[in-house]
This record gives structure tokens, sequence and C-alpha cells, in this order.
């Protein structure tokens, strides 16, 4: 393999389109990448997503491939799920969380890991292993499992085992851990300045355990920690005191190491996506992300040629770095199943679809006393915000709108008003004066605890002595804001069965059983 193909092979590229593109191509035959990201832009029905592994494959084959490329995709579920139409909705982390019962993580794993075999897909960017421990977290938040480092490496390590099961290869992320953050990665460099010893206690516990329980890939942090990296606002990516001293020699893996994307902000406003990768390999990594620009994905892969060259980087690491990739691949993937172009009849069956609505029953939570049920005469009115994504990682396909659809199917009389977050301060008095007309209320929030108008929107319902149900449907923090609520429910996201779930609870069709996997004091 010539030095540019074995430099390629450390690349993982994301394009444009349910179809294979030309760039794409490109990388394929001229650079031999390792892998591909799908995103929501490549994702159409399942026909579709089948049609266009199958053709990546089919590419890589016709380029001279050994062994079939890896496809990967960020199927966390919950808030960040890239699958659409025609696949299984299946719980996040934080509800997982919820139902106490790590089984339910393993069930969950395991059915993600078929449904993307299914597909063509061999390698899932999960589990979320972060501890969130900090409320003011604006991108890990519910994709955690919750804020106990034991709980959270248990239910990964399930989680993680499922997919695992199911033949789909596994990434824990974001090392060493991007939970007590209150910056995005995507738009800044965060910064945690915990101690060692705090990170062995916490961060770190949940990527020992899978470690320790043969986890496949570890994916860094854009996140700086001056207890581990002495040169100042150099993210865990770049860090070789981080990547090699402490995740492969410290802690021992031996498996493959990524980066997150490295068109994120924290590394494309400080050092830059092309220098990134090449100071990202140097510090010990296997596959560098460049999920979007063409022109980037070449400039890198011909920057990391050049750093061999020169002996910046030496060609030992990248034939150490090619040989643990292609021993995953054959561990994932088979040309037989990667030119299939049939979808099996399991994805998004019926089967699957129930008994992961069991999972929401048992992790969708109510939060203090259970007050007054929705009666079958009352007049209610629902109030919810306007779709809102706390972080360019979510999934824009999901819709708040669903809850009155939900609604409708179990109560026969619901008015619902959405709230426009460009006219909310008009609307607070709107919705006083309609409230006065019905006899219940059920008011949706959307991460209340960081805009003060969906707080005093609450507080003036609750205040006209109506019966006011809160439905915190992303952040659980919300309901810390509140008191003298008529019922209190963390749906933890707003996917449609999560609403079809909640609106069921809300007349009594179902009991919720979830319990809080974090504190809200």
């Amino acid at each position: 393999m010539s030095l540019q193909k074995k430099v390629g092979r450390l690349m993982i590229a994301g394009f444009k389109g349910t179809t294979v593109s030309e760039e794409i191509k490109s990388l394929i035959h001229d650079y031999h990448i390792g892998g591909i990201i799908l995103f929501g832009r490549n994702i159409g029905t399942p026909e579709e997503i089948a049609r266009l592994t199958s053709g990546l494959q089919a590419e890589a084959k016709k380029a001279g491939y050994s062994v079939p490329l890896l496809i990967c995709i960020d199927q966390e579920n919950g808030v960040v799920r890239r699958l659409g139409e025609g696949t299984t909705i299946i719980p996040g982390a934080m509800l997982l969380g919820a139902t106490q019962d790590s089984e339910n993580a393993s069930k969950a794993g395991a059915l993600t890991g078929k449904e993307l075999k299914g597909l063509g897909i061999n390698w899932n960017l999960a589990p979320v292993v972060d501890v969130n421990n900090n409320p003011k977290n604006p991108v890990i938040g519910v994709r955690s499992f919750g804020e106990n480092p034991n709980q959270v490496a248990e239910m990964a390590e399930k989680a993680m085992g499922g997919m695992q099961s199911a033949g789909v290869m596994t990434t824990l992320k974001h090392f060493p851990g991007h939970g007590d953050t209150n910056v995005d990665s995507h738009l800044d460099l965060p910064v945690i300045a915990h101690d060692l010893k705090r990170l062995h206690e916490v961060e770190l516990v949940p990527f020992k355990r899978c470690i320790q329980a043969g986890a496949d890939a570890v994916m860094s942090a854009h996140v700086y920690f001056p207890a581990l990296e002495s040169e100042v606002n150099t993210p865990a990516t770049l860090s070789r005191p981080i990547i090699t001293g402490l995740l492969r020699e410290e802690l021992g893996f031996q498996g493959v190491i990524t980066t997150d994307c490295m068109e994120m902000d924290a590394i494309a406003k400080g050092i830059g996506t092309v220098q990134g990768c090449v100071k990202a390999v140097q510090a010990g990594v296997d596959f560098v992300m460049v999920s979007h620009l063409f022109d980037l994905q070449k400039q890198a892969i011909l920057a990391m040629k050049e750093a061999v060259e020169n002996g910046e980087i030496s060609e030992q690491q990248v034939d150490e770095s090619v040989a643990r990739i292609e021993e995953l691949i054959r561990r994932y993937a088979s040309w037989e199943e990667a030119e299939s172009q049939v979808v099996p009849d399991f994805v998004g069956s019926e089967a699957h679809k129930m008994e992961m609505r069991k999972i929401y029953e048992r992790g969708i939570t109510e939060v203090g006393e259970h007050g007054k049920t929705i009666q079958p005469g009352d007049g209610v009115l629902l109030v919810y915000p306007a779709n809102e994504y706390a972080t360019m990682v979510e999934d824009k396909r999901y819709a708040t709108v669903t809850m009155a659809e939900e609604m409708r199917k179990v109560h026969e009389n619901v008015t619902d008003m959405e709230l426009k977050p460009e006219r909310l301060e008009g609307q607070l008095e709107q919705v006083g004066q309609m409230a006065k007309d019905y006899d219940h209320i059920v008011v949706l929030t959307l991460n209340a605890i960081q805009h003060d108008t969906q707080r005093r929107l609450v507080e003036s319902l609750i205040e006209s002595g109506k019966p006011v149900d809160i439905v915190a449907i992303r952040s659980p923090y919300d309901l810390s804001l509140f008191t003298g609520a008529n019922r209190m429910i963390c749906t933890y996201e707003f996917t449609k069965t999560a609403f079809e779930v909640v609106a069921a609870g809300l007349v009594d069709e179902v009991q919720f059983k979830g319990k809080l996997p974090v504190s809200l004091s």
C-alpha cells in the first residue's frame, strides 16, 4: 500500500446526499479512506440507506480494498438520532438511565445494532459515557445516562455489549469526559479544571469499566484539561499526554482511537482543521474525522502524508494504526454483508416498536406527587414551544407539535397553542387569557432553565389556580424551577414515542415508572 493510501486509511469523511457522490468516490479511489460518516443529510428510506451503503462498499471493492469500509453514524438515540422514517424510535441515554435497569440499555443497544447492521452500517458512534454532573451543560445533558459515574458505567457497558452482540462496532465518547462543561465544543473550546484524582473518581470511571469490558473504539473530546495537558488551551484530541499517555499507556486501551469532527470550532478556530489532523495523529489517534468539506478532507490527508515524509509522524505509527483499524473491520464487516441491498423485515417492525415502547413507559418520570388526572369531559389547553435544538449535533426532524397529535388520540377536547420564540413576550398575556376558558392546562417546557420567559409563563399559569401539568420534554432540570404544579413529568426527549406515552399517562392509561438519574437541587 502506498504511503498516501496508508495515510488515507486514517481518515473518516462525510459527504452530502443520499447517493454516492463524486467527492466520496474520489476519496475512496484516490486516497483509500478508512471510514465514512453518515448524517441526516445522507438518510432516506431504509431501502435508500441500504442502496447507499452497498454502493459505497462496491466502490471500495472496485478501488482494491482488502477489507470493507467502516461506515459509521451517530445513532445515540433520543435527541441524537440519524435514522429516519421506517426505523424504530429507540430511547436515548438519560431515559434509559431513568429506568434504573441496565438490561434496558442492553435491549436498546442490541436493537439499535440490529437495525444499523440491517442497513449496512457497521459502526455506531455510541454510547456516550460522559457523566452529566453539570446542569448547565449545553451539549451533553440528556445524551448522558446520568450523574452517577457507576450507574453511567453500568448502563454504558450494557449498551455497548448489546450493540456488539448485533455485530456493530461501538465508540465510547467523549474521552476523557465532556459531562462537566458549560460550553459546546462545536462553538468554542471548553475547559475542565478538575485535578487527576477527581477525574479518576468521576469522569474516567465509565471509560475504565467499558475498556475492561472490551471497548472497540474511543472518541476524543475537544476539551482542554489543564491537569492532564501542560500546553495551554490544547484540547484532549491534540494532547499526547492524554491520548497516548493516559488512554493508551495508563488505561491500557488497545482498540481504535478516533477524533470527534475536526471542523468543530474548538479545533477549526484554534489550530485549524488541517493542522489539527496532523497534531491529532502525532498525539496518537488512529482516525481523524472531517465530516463536511471535501477540500479540507484532501488537504488533511496530504498534510498527514507530508508529516510522515518529514519525519514528524513515524510511518511505523501509521502502520500500527492501519493494523488496528483493519483488525476491527475484519471483526465487524464482511464483503458478503457489505454488498447486500436487502432490508430485513425486522427494521422498523411492530415487534421492535412495542419492545421499545415498554422501555419508554419504564423511563418517563413523574416528579413529586401525582396530582389530578385529566377527566373525560375536561377542556384541555396544551401549550408547547416551537422546536429548539440545544446543540448542533441534535437531529432536526423531531417536532414538538407531535404532542398535540398524540393528545388528541387520548382526549377529545384539546386546544393547542404553539409558542414562537420571537413572539413569546407578546404571547404571555394571550395564553393567560385563554387559560381561563379551560379546565386543565398542559404546558411543555424545552430548556426552560435557559429561558426566563418560559419560566415566567409557567409560573403565571400555575398562579391562575387551574391544574397545570408541566412536561419537561428535554432537560429534566427545568422542573427545579417550579412549585405548585398539578403534575411534573420528564420525557428527556421529544420523540414521537415519548409523546405517545406521556399523552397516555396524562389520562392515566399508563403509569410512569422512571426515577430521575440526575439531581434537581
